[in-house]
């Protein structure tokens, strides 16, 4: 993660500390991994990474739904390319039980970013998929395939 920050890569304490959080992320530990980011933005108040992560880590764990919100749209003012912003941001609604508006941030998030596989992969995760148009066929299947990306140009995209 740290090597897809570019220009905005932390340095020293910032840096240390987002570490630790994705560290205590990964093992689930998202109340310590709040305090950790939250002494990272700190460091570095315009960090957008920084602003996602405490914005979704709000929602998440202290249910602050409306605050991780701001948060991470001001992280996506800042840095509007980047998958992991658009991931948390959605997470943030998810938590909410916005599922409209999660599925719309992923399909944004899906074009800003040059279709990045991880908002591919929690697109089908949550359901951004209609059934097939001929359901005795399955999904592959050239027919439906050719079917589905006509119903798509035709009514756009499921939400």
């Amino acid at each position: 993660m740290l090597d897809e920050m570019g220009p905005h890569t932390p340095t020293g304490i910032g840096r240390t500390e987002f570490a630790e959080c994705l560290r205590h992320l990964n093992d689930e530990h998202r109340g310590i991994a709040l305090a950790h980011i939250r002494r990272a933005l700190k460091a570095e108040p315009q960090n957008p990474f920084f602003l996602s992560y405490v914005g979704m880590l709000c929602a998440v764990v202290e249910k602050r739904y409306l605050a991780g919100e701001k948060l991470c749209r001001e992280a996506l003012e800042i840095k509007c390319n980047h998958a992991k912003l658009y991931l948390n941001l959605a997470e943030v609604y998810r938590q909410a039980g916005r599922h409209g508006d999660a599925m719309k941030t992923l399909q944004k998030g899906f074009v800003s970013t040059g279709r990045d596989v991880r908002i591919r992969r929690a697109l089908e995760k949550i359901g951004g998929r209609r059934s097939p148009i001929l359901s005795s066929l399955g999904r592959c299947h050239p027919l439906n395939r050719i079917l589905g990306r006509l119903r798509h140009r035709i009514i756009g995209p499921a939400v």
